[in-house]
C-alpha cells in the first residue's frame, strides 16, 4: 500500500521534471528564472512549503521569501501558546526565549518555577 503523506503530486511532479531539464542543460550555480519561482511558489500553496522544497530541490528560506503573507497549505498560525506541565513538583530545567523589535530576552531556571506573567509583562514595559 503506498503511503500518501510521501507521493509526489502529479503537477509537482511535473513542475520537478521540468526543473530537472532546465539544470541539466544549464551550468552549475545558474540563476533560476522567474518563471521558476512563480511556478514554485504556486505549488507551495497547493501542498505545503516543505513538500515543493524538497520535491524540487529548491531552497526553503528563498521560496518562503515568495509567499508574502500568506501560510503554505496545512499550516495554521497559532495566537496562544499555553505550556501545562505536572503541578505537583517544579520543573528540573527549563529556557524560555522571548524575541521582539526590542531585543531577546532569555531565561534559564533550575528546579524553581518563576513568575512568566510578570517576566513578560516587564519585558513589555522596558
Amino acid at each position: 500500500m503506498p503511503n500518501h503523506d510521501t507521493e509526489i503530486p502529479d503537477d509537482l511532479l511535473q513542475l520537478s521534471k521540468q526543473l530537472e531539464q532546465w539544470r541539466n542543460s544549464h551550468p552549475p550555480r545558474t540563476r533560476l528564472p522567474e518563471s521558476f519561482w512563480s511556478a514554485a511558489a504556486e505549488m507551495a500553496r497547493r501542498h505545503g512549503l516543505h513538500r515543493t522544497t524538497k520535491a524540487l530541490r529548491m531552497d526553503y528560506m528563498r521560496l518562503k521569501k515568495r509567499l508574502p503573507g500568506e501560510e503554505p497549505a496545512g499550516v495554521a498560525r497559532a495566537s496562544f501558546l499555553e505550556l501545562v506541565g505536572p503541578a505537583s513538583m517544579p520543573p528540573a530545567e527549563c529556557v524560555v526565549e522571548w524575541e521582539s523589535a526590542r531585543g531577546r530576552m532569555r531565561v534559564a531556571m533550575k528546579g524553581v518555577a518563576p513568575d512568566w506573567a510578570g517576566l513578560l509583562r516587564a519585558w513589555r514595559e522596558s
